[in-house]
Order: C-alpha cells, then sequence, then structure tokens
C-alpha cells in the first residue's frame, strides 16, 4: 500500500469527494485521482496541505509508501500546526515563546551532557557497569554543578533496578539525613522531570543540591536545614534511584 492508497483512506474517511479535497489544497479533482492511483505524486507543498486536510501526520501517509528524499527542513503535522500558531502571534507572543523555547532548549542540553559524560563499559570481574563518580553534589549549602570533574569510575551492580542508572555523586553535608549521610554516593537516573516527593539532584542557581522536590521548594529532610526555593531556571537533573 502506497501513498496513493493512504490518501484514498482518509479521504473516504472524512467523506470527502476527490473533487472536495482537491479544492481544500488547490488541485483539481482529476489530480487527486492521478494521486490516489499513483499516476503522479504531489509535490511536496500538496503533500503538506493534503496532511493538514486529511488530518494525518508524515508516518501515516508514507507507510509502506516510498518515501520522498528527507530535507533538513521536513516537518510533521503537528509541527506544520504549532508553525502556523505561532506566525499568528504577536511581538509580545513571539518572544515569550522564543523565551520558553530557549529555556527548555537549555535545560534537555543539560541533561544530555550530563549523560554524554557517562563512561559505560563491561566489567567481566564484577557484573557490573563502571560509571563516572563525581564529586559531589551539595546537601547543604550547595555545590558547583560538577565542576566537570569526577574522582574515578565505581562499578555499579547488574541490577534491573540500576538499568537506567547513568552516573554517581557523592553527598556533601547533612540536610538529607537521615536518608542520606554525607559522604554516601548516590546512584542517579538522568531525567528532566520527577514528580513531587521523589528526591532528586537540581541545579539552582549554578548551584547543585539533592532534594526531595516539594511544591515550589525544594525540601530538606533534616529539619535543622532551610528548604531552597526554586526559581525559574532551576533545572532539574536527575532523580535518584539508590545509594551504594
Amino acid at each position: 500500500m502506497g501513498i496513493g492508497y493512504r490518501i484514498k483512506e482518509a479521504r473516504e474517511r472524512l467523506g470527502l469527494t476527490q473533487t472536495e479535497l482537491g479544492n481544500i489544497v488547490g488541485v483539481t479533482g482529476s489530480a487527486i485521482t492521478n494521486y490516489e492511483k499513483e499516476t503522479s505524486h504531489p509535490k511536496e507543498q500538496i503533500i503538506y496541505k493534503l496532511m493538514e486536510a486529511l488530518n494525518v501526520d508524515a508516518n501515516y501517509l508514507f507507510q509502506d509508501a516510498v518515501k520522498l528524499p528527507q530535507r533538513k527542513n521536513d516537518v510533521s503535522l503537528a509541527e506544520y500546526n504549532m508553525i502556523k500558531s505561532y506566525r499568528a502571534l504577536d511581538q509580545h507572543g513571539k518572544e515569550t515563546v522564543s523565551y520558553i523555547l530557549n529555556r527548555e532548549t537549555e535545560r534537555v542540553q543539560q541533561i544530555e551532557q550530563t549523560t554524554a559524560t557517562v563512561v559505560e563499559v563491561a566489567d567481566s570481574n564484577s557484573q557490573g557497569r563502571i560509571l563516572q563518580y563525581f564529586h559531589s553534589v551539595s546537601a547543604g549549602a550547595g555545590e558547583v554543578i560538577f565542576d566537570d570533574v569526577y574522582t574515578e569510575r565505581i562499578t555499579v551492580p547488574d541490577r534491573p533496578q540500576y538499568r537506567r542508572v547513568a552516573y554517581a555523586v557523592k553527598v556533601s553535608g547533612h540536610s538529607m539525613e537521615p536518608l542520606y549521610h554525607d559522604k554516601d554516593i548516590l546512584l542517579v537516573e538522568p531525567t528532566c522531570e520527577i514528580s513531587i516527593g521523589e528526591i532528586g539532584i537540581f541545579n539552582v542557581s549554578g548551584q547543585a543540591y539533592v532534594k526531595r522536590l516539594g511544591k515550589g521548594v525544594l525540601i530538606s529532610l533534616n529539619k535543622e536545614y532551610n528548604d531552597i526555593p526554586l526559581t525559574e531556571e532551576s533545572l532539574c537533573m536527575g532523580r535518584v534511584v539508590d545509594k551504594l
């Protein structure tokens, strides 16, 4: 089944005639007939219009079909609709979207950079994985984000619950006692988001903390330490899975 079958299937599902679909996308009904019979193929700009009119994406349209060559500017139907919505915004709206997009891009890149530093190799003697072990994460006054320095490589047992663990950090401080103590080694799964009540690694104003996530704050388990308010620039760097 090629692209012609997919066009016909989607058109009939919407109850459109070939002429009606042609009017929507700016071609004749005969052209739609030719597309469906695959005696001719729609140009790229018509393909985008067909996806919009038929409420389908490229994955559906080209399933089991010979795909057109990929271009760097290819977009899905959802992306195409986002572009249309963006163009309809006023200047304030566009600036707001750009701010959020830049912030989210930075957040994801920081997670990817952290994950990319992981050294994961087989250790035939230990039946585990070797991970990078970063100097410290604060359970107190705050530590600079890892500083791209690790003290050593450590072996993590090959257990199912550790499969997503990508790096380890050493606790510095006492604010997470009695759960985590100074110099404990924490195993971390890189992720951008965790749920309220979970314990994670956070970047707040360039400082790294291990804390429990609360509503708008990072919570210290040791009541002698104050909670830390979250800011718009705060980032989640990962979820604490366990300690060694």
